[in-house]
């Protein structure tokens, strides 16, 4: 049992090193199914890290014609992060479940599940924190740190993140991103 409790983190260590640098998205997604639950015509792209203290790929669950750009962090550590269908992801965002409590006199941990609902766009370098749910239809603007819910249709942005204004679309499109290379 206790060499489990070593082989597991170790394993994805190097899943987080070494196979998410392969070019060749069929190949990256075979190892990527070990770590979370992937939908139909969705792609993770290279240096997507997943952070879990369990293992269990039922913590990081992403819908169909989903893209996790490059870059990003999805932390399933202590909670779960639900993305549903239809969702684009963009470069170096980071999810997270876990986080300390800035109130605590012990520097405790707080943590919440994620949701991210259909056809969310959400930019680069965007931070979302525990216990968020992004609305079905909603766009988070480039560097936005997300510390509660945006409604949907929404478009929010700022630190904190708060609405900018309201999307307009009919989401009639489905992501299918399966590029040859990306750097």
């Amino acid at each position: 049992m206790k060499l489990l409790r070593f082989v597991k983190p170790l394993i994805l260590y190097f899943y987080n090193v070494l196979f998410t640098r392969i070019p060749f998205a069929n190949i990256r997604l075979i190892f990527a199914r070990f770590y979370v639950t992937l939908g139909s015509k969705s792609n993770i792209l290279p240096n997507v890290r997943f952070l879990s203290s369990s293992l269990n790929k039922s913590q990081i669950i992403i819908g169909d014609n989903c893209i996790v750009n490059p870059d990003c962090i999805l932390d399933g550590r202590n909670g779960t992060i639900r993305i549903h269908n239809n969702v684009d992801i963009g470069r170096g965002t980071w999810i997270f479940t876990l986080e300390h409590n800035p109130h605590s006199d012990y520097h405790e941990t707080q943590s919440g599940d994620v949701v991210i609902e259909e056809n969310v766009w959400i930019a680069s370098r965007v931070i979302i924190l525990p216990g968020v749910t992004i609305g079905r239809g909603s766009v988070i603007a480039c560097g936005a740190v997300v510390t509660k819910d945006i409604p949907p249709m929404s478009i929010a942005g700022g630190v904190p993140a708060k609405v900018i204004g309201t999307r307009n679309s009919k989401l009639l499109y489905k992501n299918n991103y399966f590029p040859y290379f990306v750097v």
